[in-house]
């Protein structure tokens, strides 16, 4: 598994929701053939046991195209299962501590609404921000907006790089230009969609014009 800010490009977080008689995994692997960069797994209802048979069988995908898989905020599950990564958000466990569970070679990613909060972050090890929500979201209907000035200001001011999030879709991703971000995190606008390997592949091309 190679990782660097290329591997942003296109961050999907998986919601099972949205499986339409696939298993996880195959639709992770659907939507990796077709572009996906990095695979985040996120559950928050799922017990321990069934949460690590989960992540094991997306590992296997993710290995298989050396693609990086993060867990969201549950070290326990992503010790035991080898994960690449964690990332997690401004109520969850911290970033240092994080790191110093992980140890220096893993993945840490950390959300950031500010630029104080990612200067923090990034001082704590953070080795990426997801920022947003940029546009209004169904995902998370508490998330309030970050306007395209304030995310631009998050990437110029830290030297690690800073993937937006939020209510992202074909209609709008382009009025991402120019904010000097790496990549977008999606959910909905391809794991919602009718048929998500062409969604995958639509959203990659557009994302290569904004970054």
């Amino acid at each position: 598994m190679k990782f660097d800010k290329h591997s942003l490009r296109l961050y999907v977080v998986t919601d099972r929701r949205w499986l339409r008689g696939q298993t996880l995994e195959e639709q992770v692997e659907e939507i990796i053939k077709a572009g996906t960069s990095f695979i985040q797994l996120r559950e928050k209802e799922l017990e321990h046991k069934q949460f690590v048979e989960m992540a094991k069988k997306l590992k296997e995908v993710t290995d298989s195209y050396g693609i990086p898989f993060v867990i969201n905020d549950n070290v326990e599950v992503a010790l035991e299962v080898n994960a690449d990564g964690i990332h997690v958000g401004q109520s969850d466990t911290d970033v240092e501590q994080v790191r110093a569970l992980l140890g220096p070679n893993k993945i840490v990613g950390a959300s950031a609404r500010t630029l104080e909060q990612a200067l923090l972050a990034q001082e704590k090890g953070a080795d990426y921000l997801g920022v947003g929500a940029v546009f209004a979201t169904s995902t998370k209907e508490d998330a309030k907006t970050l306007s395209r000035n304030s995310l631009k200001k998050i990437a110029n001011g830290v030297d690690i790089p800073v993937v937006a999030i939020g209510g992202i879709t074909e209609n709008n991703i382009l009025g991402l230009k120019g904010s000097n971000i790496a990549g977008v995190a999606l959910i909905s606008s391809i794991l919602a969609a009718p048929n998500v390997g062409e969604a995958t592949k639509k959203m990659a091309n557009l994302v290569k014009e904004v970054v």
